[in-house]
């Protein structure tokens, strides 16, 4: 029997897009990248259908009823960013139930200025860790279940421990070939490819050590998105599970 649907709940730059990648890479699994920002941003999504076509969403609820269908015939793994807010998951938490919760997080540090980088309009919500801080309580609230929590820094360092944490997690079989990967663009994420030149450019998780000339030591609206969202950051790494035998 299959898990429901698997999320990765993310902020923007934390290698989610990585480990989404890795997910690609098993061949076992189907794949969505950020399908709730796409239906945010469109109005309407095309994913595949259970028999092997496409089906149509136009709203939150519907899209939760598309991976609840896709998931009975196949394990389902979604990337989802916190960019936006998504109302009808924050409004109906009870529909969080029909979902497998976790959640990547890293420093906001230089996630702060890799995101300015790109997005310099970028606003103090849309940076994430208060929107992934509310969300998580409310999955475990309405799972009954401790969601999981990643640490990017873990991950890029210990990745094959990591990833077994997160089977163990899902109910997924450990497959450590996929840990690798061709460096490629990706037709997952051609809408939004911009955003993705290091996952893009990865054969691997890979510790990168980009600079920027605006950061939250020099620049003061984004030592204040810092200061804001720092001790939601923190209250989340509070959870970190290190040991897949751990229970949740």
């Amino acid at each position: 029997m299959n898990p429901p649907p698997i999320v990765m709940w993310a902020h923007s730059r934390s290698a989610s897009t990585a480990f989404l990648r890795m997910m690609i890479e098993r061949g076992d699994v189907t794949v969505l990248h950020e399908p709730f920002l796409a239906l945010t941003e469109e109005g309407a999504l095309e994913l595949p259908s259970p028999d092997g076509g496409q089906a149509t969403a136009r709203s939150e609820k519907e899209l939760l009823t598309r991976l609840a269908e896709l998931a009975r015939v196949r394990p389902v793994f979604v990337k989802e960013v916190l960019d936006y807010e998504y109302p009808h998951l924050f409004k109906h938490p009870e529909d969080l139930a029909g979902l497998v919760h976790t959640f990547i997080v890293r420093d906001p540090r230089p996630t702060i200025s890799s995101h300015y980088a790109i997005k310099p309009a970028v606003t103090c919500e849309e940076i994430g860790y208060e929107r992934l801080a509310r969300l998580f309580e409310l999955a475990w609230e309405a799972t009954g279940r401790e969601p999981l929590v990643i640490r990017t820094e873990r991950l890029v360092r210990e990745p094959a421990k990591v990833v077994e944490t997160f089977c163990a997690y899902t109910g997924l079989a450990f497959r450590p070939e996929a840990l690798t990967w061709a460096a490629e663009d990706r037709p997952e994420w051609r809408r939004t490819r911009r955003w993705h030149q290091d996952a893009s450019g990865s054969a691997g998780f890979e510790e990168r050590r980009n600079t920027y000339p605006a950061t939250v030591d020099n620049h003061p609206v984004l030592r204040a998105f810092y200061d804001h969202h720092l001790p939601f950051y923190q209250r989340l790494l509070q959870h970190e599970r290190e040991n897949p035998c751990q229970q949740p």
